[in-house]
């Protein structure tokens, strides 16, 4: 469907679900829609008491987070209004859908730049222990060395330099740099390729591999990245730093940042992060960061995320979504602040209720008053010297990613531009007749 198409699409969608509740309930629509989002505002409050307290109140917070959506369904079906509910709901996210796909710049899965020349001496680091043994299972040590790179394996029992690694490679002649590994292995290995200026390799072994994802890679066929030594073509892509250190994805600052200290949290994250989260959004000790993001301040937020490129979407440190592009030279900023039941209840009205900022900047400095700051980078903790100065180094990275690939971005993430979207529908309807003739 061509882009004209998908916002004619969007159009109709968005004047559906709209009419849906007013044919069936009339004017009595607006109080069914005024009770559907009093039950969100309850259940967020629920959310926020079973997060930010303990005891009687986490456990009225957790009961109220399920009956609060629960009693608003009930209501509705009793009186009829489930059905053109669930539909109305379901064409406006459609409407949401065509709009962004309407208004994306069009990329394709097969690649229009030019092959680039196949390395002579490639070397590629693999961690046997990410993503569960991916290594092993896809049987990429021998597919790598197939390819005619050298490997190197990381050692269960030993601490060893990931970043020292990648200098002797370069040192003893390596003119490629590739990493089966997770995300925090990549930064670390990318950021030698950058300052050698050699390729860099992503091959998608680790858990999550979100730097992969929003290259077009296949995180289920890892050895599938190897085609980008033979049959490959050069990106040239911005990196993240977080002070001295680099990021592929994001460095995430307070609540998230202070819950992987914990050493319990590598092998029960849900226990140790619901045991720690009071402490840390309503205890004495909770984290207060301010940011300078360019020209814009924000204080009293208790998380910040500085993404490398924005993201698309509303997103979280553990479900960070995609970005739609890794060259636009600015860094995303997504800041939190809820300190209170109020605000919490206020979340439901979206980015522009003040819980959730959402910014982009060259440069984000964040600070609180302490001298030091923990840091999650790519998921790997840190902890640096306050204030942090995160900056974006433009086309700092050449990645090669094979020719085709299938899982290479399409949809904009951004929010839909409803104005835009009406006129490119508009001119579909009034010259694709002609259009179709010709």
């Amino acid at each position: 469907m061509s882009r004209a198409g998908r916002a004619r699409l969007a159009v109709l969608a968005l004047l559906g679900s709209i009419l849906v509740p007013l044919v069936v309930a009339g004017l009595r629509s607006v109080l069914w829609a005024l009770a559907g989002i009093a039950g969100l505002a309850l259940a967020a409050v629920g959310v926020w008491w079973t997060l930010a307290h303990t005891g009687a109140l986490r456990a009225l917070g957790a009961a109220l987070s399920l009956i609060a959506p629960g009693a608003v369904l009930a209501l509705y079906a009793s009186f009829g209004m489930l059905g053109p509910a669930l539909l109305s709901l379901g064409l406006w996210l459609l409407a949401l859908t065509a709009a962004r796909t309407a208004l994306a710049p069009g990329h394709t899965a097969t690649s229009r730049h030019a092959f680039a020349e196949a390395p002579h001496t490639p070397w590629v680091l693999m961690n046997p222990r990410s993503g569960g043994g991916k290594v092993d299972r896809f049987d990429l040590v021998e597919k790598a060395r197939a390819a005619g790179c050298r490997v190197a394996l990381l050692d269960a029992g030993r601490h060893q330099d990931v970043t020292e690694l990648a200098r002797q490679a370069v040192a003893e002649g390596a003119d490629l740099l590739a990493v089966a590994g997770g995300d925090g292995t990549q930064a670390l290995v990318a950021e030698v390729a950058a300052r050698h200026d050699l390729p860099f390799v992503v091959i998608p072994a680790g858990t999550r591999n979100h730097f992969a994802l929003d290259l077009g890679l296949d995180r289920d066929d890892p050895a599938a990245a190897l085609d980008a030594l033979t049959h490959g073509v050069e990106l040239r892509i911005d990196l993240g730093y977080a002070a001295d250190r680099v990021f592929v994805n994001n460095a995430s600052f307070g609540t998230y940042a202070s819950i992987v200290t914990d050493p319990a949290y590598r092998d029960a994250k849900a226990r140790t992060t619901l045991r720690t989260l009071p402490g840390l959004l309503t205890g004495e000790n909770a984290p207060r960061l301010r940011t300078r993001a360019d020209r814009t301040y924000v204080d009293g937020l208790q998380a910040l995320l500085v993404s490398n490129n924005p993201y698309g979407r509303a997103v979280d440190a553990a479900h960070p979504g995609r970005r739609e592009r890794l060259d636009s030279g600015l860094l995303g900023v997504v800041c939190v602040r809820v300190g209170n039941t109020a605000q919490a209840a206020r979340m439901v009205g979206g980015p522009r209720s003040g819980g959730l900022i959402r910014l982009s900047a060259a440069e984000v400095v964040v600070e609180a008053g302490t001298g030091t700051l923990p840091v999650g980078i790519d998921g790997e903790h840190v902890v640096l010297p306050s204030p942090v100065v995160c900056r974006s180094a433009p086309g700092a990275l050449r990645v090669r990613v094979p020719h085709r690939r299938s899982h290479a971005p399409r949809v904009s993430g951004a929010a839909a531009d409803w104005p835009r979207v009406a006129r490119m529908a508009l001119g579909r309807l009034s010259s694709g007749r002609g259009q179709d003739q010709r």
